[in-house]
């Protein structure tokens, strides 16, 4: 059993050796998709109306938006049409969790399929070309823009953000 796990070992860490770029993605993606699903599962479900002020999302509107936004990113580099949106359709917090896990699933494959020759290959996003590796860097920012949203919703209603978790033991 151990040398199975070894070899196991030995091959993801080759593998990253020899894709350091979409490596770099892969873990960027993974992070900020971590810290987004547990800040929607840590808000409680009253407050997924709250908006600090009129002006912006609530704290549901994020978590949809974030959804949507998983599509609008991982769609072009798929080569496939947006899906249907989240945000508009979703309306309660289990339905908004289950909206984004989905939006995250249809993304998984492409950052886990993701080599650095295959980063370098372009797609069309916003009317122009970029890297498959700009579009889900571009998608990694994003949703990250967003966690720095939910922190403050968190944060203004005394939780403390999953990012911060690790930091308070």
């Amino acid at each position: 059993m151990k040398t199975i796990i070894v070899v196991a070992l030995a091959g993801a860490l080759t593998a990253a050796a020899q894709n350091p770029l979409s490596a770099d993605a892969r873990s960027l993606y993974n992070t900020v998709k971590g810290e987004v699903l547990r800040s929607a599962e840590k808000m409680p479900e009253e407050n997924y109306s709250f908006r600090p002020t009129p002006e912006v999302r609530s704290f549901g509107q994020l978590i949809g938006h974030v959804a949507d936004a998983q599509y609008e990113f991982c769609s072009p580099v798929k080569g496939e049409s947006r899906p249907s949106s989240v945000e508009k359709t979703a309306k309660t917090k289990a339905e908004l969790i289950a909206g984004l896990k989905q939006a995250f699933a249809y993304c998984d494959p492409l950052y886990s399929s993701l080599t650095d020759a295959t980063a370098a290959e372009t797609v069309k996003f916003g009317g122009r070309d970029m890297t498959r590796l700009g579009v889900l860097t571009f998608n990694s920012f994003h949703a990250e823009e967003h966690y720095g949203n939910m922190v403050t919703y968190l944060r203004m209603k005394g939780l403390v953000p999953p990012s911060s978790e690790r930091n308070s033991r």
